[in-house]
């Protein structure tokens, strides 16, 4: 289908292109807006088309960048996204840091101090313990933050060597991660949708100023779709009530409906994660894998929780797992495939993949919830896959995602009403064809 830019569109290219060649040395940064069903890609596509500006390509091995434009989101699973559909894409994590982890070593040594200095307090008595003890707790966060991995600014990022830096899903960037991309002096084009949610927290830095360009006008054919309609009532703080939409769209109480409904219903998002895992079980109950955390089999939904670029697991993906073994007390292993079916693991000595270790204890929290064993566990999981059920997810965790049905469970999320805007359009947007809110 060849399409057409309406007249706002076709300004906005103009606009980008104005901006580009003439005035990104004194403005780094051009923010396109607009909200579902607008067309921020179709303007984008032919903005760079008319520019001549192809994706930025690395010569690892060579050393050499081809100038270009460097594409970048927020989650790991929008990037999977954009690149499915033909754009290079990776994280601004990727993009613009390092990793840099504490070893083992460095951690035994701070261990080591802190219980030297406890042996120390308890020969102390009133205020000098009092300060003492002061002391050791902070050495005690000190010691929790060094067993999560930090990350630095690579300056010999792709960013550096690029001639423009395209963001998407801007709406979770903060202002930290803002300032760090912006110190690559290159021009960055944001494209944001005001009406999602913000970081959990502070405020998204790229959209809490206005636009240079707002695209408010929704094309005709997605303005005649019942989930952009809904999308716009939640947006304006409308109520939506009961009832049918269109044949695949509609709002039904919550008692009406069945955990096996739900299943069949497509990807199950909610407000909090307390709602996620209770969820969760009830879900698996209803698909025969209730009564143990450990998954049981390819038909179990799984997503994972971190990104393992080496293996190409990407925080966000919904994985298979088959021939799973309990291997003890922290992980279990199996043979792992993702979203397309393709094999994901270790290299092997025979030159197969091999099987992937996954940490147990965002399964097991399902059935126990300890919020100090991830702390607990800080050395072991390094080293493993970090996965959950994912037959329920957050609207956090569903950013950047779509999928073709979607059943939003309305636990009333909200700190503020306009959070619970905010939520609640985030979530009915990632529906492409069949939406079920239930309240």
């Amino acid at each position: 289908m060849i399409v057409t830019p309406s007249d706002i569109q076709a300004r906005a290219i103009a606009a980008i292109k104005d901006w580009f060649q003439n005035r990104s040395h004194e403005q780094q940064v051009f923010r396109l807006f607009g909200y579902a069903g607008t067309g921020k890609s179709t303007v984008l596509k032919f903005a760079l088309d008319e520019l001549g500006l192809d994706p930025h390509r690395s010569d690892r091995a060579g050393g050499n960048c081809v100038p270009g434009v460097v594409t970048a989101t927020f989650t790991g699973k929008a990037a999977l996204v954009l690149r499915r559909k033909g754009t290079p894409a990776r994280t601004i994590h990727s993009l613009i840091y390092s990793v840099i982890a504490a070893t083992e070593e460095e951690v035994a040594a701070a261990v080591v101090k802190i219980e030297e200095a406890e042996k120390k307090a308890r020969k102390l008595s009133g205020f000098d313990r009092t300060a003492a003890e002061a002391g050791i707790e902070a050495m005690r966060q000190a010691l929790s933050g060094m067993k999560k991995p930090s990350f630095a600014l690579n300056p010999q990022s792709d960013a550096a060597h690029a001639r423009l830096i395209v963001l998407d899903e801007v709406s979770m960037v903060g202002e930290e991660m803002a300032r760090d991309l912006m110190s690559f002096r290159k021009p960055i084009l944001v494209l944001g949708d005001p009406g999602q949610l913000p970081p959990i927290h502070g405020a998204g830095a790229f959209t809490k100023d206005d636009p240079d360009i707002m695209l408010t006008e929704i094309h005709r054919q997605a303005g005649e779709s019942a989930i952009i309609r809904l999308a716009t009532m939640a947006r304006q703080g409308e109520p939506i009530g009961f009832g049918q939409y269109d044949y695949f769209v509609g709002k039904m109480r919550k008692t009406d409906v069945t955990p096996e409904q739900a299943l069949r219903g497509g990807q199950v998002i909610c407000g909090m994660n307390a709602t996620r895992l209770q969820l969760n079980n009830a879900m698996r109950a209803a698909a025969g894998f209730g009564g143990t955390w450990l998954p049981t089999g390819p038909s179990e939904k799984i997503i994972c929780l971190k990104n393992q670029n080496d293996l190409g697991l990407i925080n966000g993906m919904f994985v298979t797992l088959e021939d799973i073994v309990d291997e003890g007390s922290l992980f279990f292993s199996a043979v792992v495939t993702d979203e397309e079916g393709n094999r994901i693991g270790p290299p092997g000595q025979d030159g197969k993949l091999g099987r992937l270790r996954l940490y147990k204890g965002h399964f097991e929290d399902h059935v126990a919830f300890d919020r100090h064993r991830h702390d607990r566990d800080w050395k072991e999981k390094r080293h493993l896959t970090e996965a959950t059920f994912g037959w329920a997810i957050t609207g956090h965790k569903s950013q950047g995602s779509q999928w073709q049905n979607v059943v939003v469970w309305d636990d009333g999320f909200a700190r503020t009403e306009e959070d619970r805007r905010r939520w609640l359009y985030t979530v009915i947007t990632r529906a492409e064809q069949g939406l079920v809110i239930l309240a």
